[in-house]
């Protein structure tokens, strides 16, 4: 698998990225005649990405096999069409080819770095939520911070060893999460979607370096997931449970980003109706008595 260990973005990764999208869309999809011959593979061909982007069929091919550096801005913005992309996808493919339109939040993190700790602004917003699951999520989905209110619906953080405080370790890696999340197979894909974000931003980070290259050893699912290609910010959106406590649980989460590290995110969970309020207040009032880690650093509130 080629970009996931060792290095979270190598020059391969725009190849690979741009075979994936090509692979996922079809003439008719896309208003072309299918040109004739058998298909061997599912996806369009190289010839009728060319022919939407308005570019050579030669030069395409040599973008997809990593033989092109350079790619203009306006190019890229072609294929982004061509390829049905979105916004998201597009400024990721801008990146992978080393053409980002922002700059300034591009950067190769220094091995150094200090460890990851809760924003203080991220903490005192976590501190005033009672009753609502909420988290500081860091650099490779890392948990920093919780409240009472998360361990009740997503696992005791505090008796966690620190290296296992991480929602994507703990999607693919804890067999816990395949019932706790009901669909499963979307939160997963969601969560690579990001982590490839993230490795589109921040080609070297040690954390996100680390969490895919121990994903993609232990985990089957997260390889094939990986190698797909996929790509999505995590905003917002609506997640259903279940608990083993209380059964159904269909909640909103909203992510709100610090300002001086956008790597920080405090991530909030409401309840969508009232059946799951009502179920979110019982989970809170069959573990009000669980042990908790009050005492301690505010990360573990």
């Amino acid at each position: 698998m080629r970009g996931a260990i060792g290095n979270t973005s190598s020059p391969t990764d725009l190849s690979d990225f741009l075979r994936a999208r090509r692979s996922r869309l079809t003439p008719e999809g896309i208003g072309l005649t299918p040109a004739g011959g058998r298909r061997r593979v599912a996806g369009l061909r190289r010839e009728e990405v060319a022919k939407t982007a308005g570019i050579s069929v030669d030069y395409y091919t040599r973008m997809e096999q990593g033989r092109v550096t350079g790619a203009s801005p306006e190019i890229l913005d072609a294929l982004a069409t061509a390829l049905r992309l979105d916004d998201v996808e597009a400024r990721h493919m801008h990146r992978l080819a080393g053409a980002d339109s922002r700059p300034r939040r591009r950067r190769t993190v220094p091995v150094q770095d200090p460890p990851q700790t809760a924003r203080p602004i991220l903490k005192n917003m976590l501190e005033s939520l009672h009753g609502m699951p909420a988290l500081v999520m860091g650099h490779g989905m890392t948990v920093l911070a919780w409240n009472r209110a998360a361990a009740a619906l997503l696992g005791d953080f505090a008796s966690m060893d620190p290296a296992d405080r991480n929602l994507a370790k703990l999607t693919f890696l804890d067999p816990a999460s395949r019932s706790l999340y009901a669909r499963w197979e979307v939160c997963a894909r969601e969560n690579v979607a990001y982590l490839r974000l993230e490795a589109g931003l921040y080609p070297g980070d040690p954390v996100l370096t680390s969490v895919v290259g121990e994903l993609a050893f232990r985990s089957p699912e997260f390889r094939s997931l990986w190698a797909e290609h996929p790509v999505q910010d995590k905003t917002s959106g609506t997640k259903a449970f279940r608990h083993p406590i209380v059964g159904e649980l269909q909640l909103t989460y909203e992510t709100l980003r610090a300002a001086d590290d956008p790597r920080q995110a405090l991530l909030a969970y409401t309840p969508a109706d009232s059946a799951s309020a009502d179920a979110l207040r019982l989970l809170l009032d069959w573990t009000a008595d669980a042990p908790t880690a009050a005492g301690t650093p505010l990360e573990h509130l």
